[in-house]
């Protein structure tokens, strides 16, 4: 959790080096743009995309520029400015972002809206929201235009596969939902059956230890642990034996919040 924590510093601090001048970003109102005019400094202005989504330009007037890229408008700004000026070289910089939002909400963390003032991924985001342990990132997902685009933010955030992130967009919305349960119950032939707070990493036979261990009753190579996987329930085999006599570790799996450890009896 330390390493994450770095990871999401980094990712921060990598992200305000520079204000969002690419050229796949669609300019909006209020967003603040530099006008240049290669060779002519009366060309030159520094202006707000007004709430009609126009800029006011010397020698054109109002020109349009809201829902369009940077290079776009100077290719745009190039043509017009013909008229005045023999082949001229236009550059526009988009110097300060206003119109770029997110939208966070479910019941895991508290809803609001988050303004973007550079390019920012998903990783980033979480980062900057703080406090995650009652949200569910299995659970999670990002809407985009109405659409799913990613589901569960688990793997990005707590496990560090950081080939998961993306770029957010305006208008997107991230849903962080509660975890319904927080526990794992361990049942049947254990010296102390009993609900145990769910922990990041936490494993079967941590569990079956944390309820007294197997009771002289148990068959230990019969061991299951049911798991709600959406509308469907799982069950999921663990022969202890094989991890203590043959060092098998693949029985000792990762639980999950909601799980159900099912220790049965032996017949003999």
């Amino acid at each position: 959790m330390r390493l994450m924590m770095l990871v999401c510093c980094l990712l921060v601090w990598l992200g305000s080096v520079a204000l969002c001048g690419a050229a796949d970003y669609v300019i909006g109102e209020g967003d603040t743009l530099e006008v240049a005019v290669w060779g002519v400094k009366d060309l030159n202005v520094t202006v707000k995309v007004r709430p009609d989504g126009k800029i006011t330009v010397p020698g054109l007037g109002d020109v349009a520029s809201s829902g369009v890229t940077p290079s776009t408008l100077q290719e745009q700004l190039a043509v017009r400015l013909k008229d005045l000026v023999k082949n001229p070289i236009v550059t526009v910089t988009v110097k300060e972002i206003t119109n770029s939002r997110v939208y966070i909400f479910g019941s895991g963390v508290k809803s609001g809206v988050l303004d973007l003032t550079r390019r920012t991924s998903l990783l980033q985001v979480l980062c900057a929201i703080g406090e995650l342990k009652t949200a569910d990132l299995r659970r999670a997902y990002l809407l985009r235009n109405g659409k799913k685009i990613k589901e569960n933010f688990y793997t990005l955030f707590i496990s560090g596969v950081v080939e998961e992130d993306l770029q957010l967009e305006s208008n997107d919305a991230l849903f962080l939902p509660l975890y319904l349960d927080k526990s794992v119950y361990v049942l049947g032939a254990v010296n102390a059956p009993k609900a145990i707070e769910y922990r990041e990493g936490m494993r079967v036979m941590e569990a079956i230890l944390e309820s007294g261990g197997f009771s002289k009753f148990a068959d230990q190579n019969d061991v299951v642990v049911r798991r709600k996987k959406g509308n469907d329930a799982v069950s999921l085999e663990v022969k202890a034996k094989r991890l203590f006599k043959d060092g098998d570790l693949s029985q000792n799996i990762e639980l999950q919040p909601g799980d159900y450890i099912m220790v049965k009896e032996s017949f003999f």
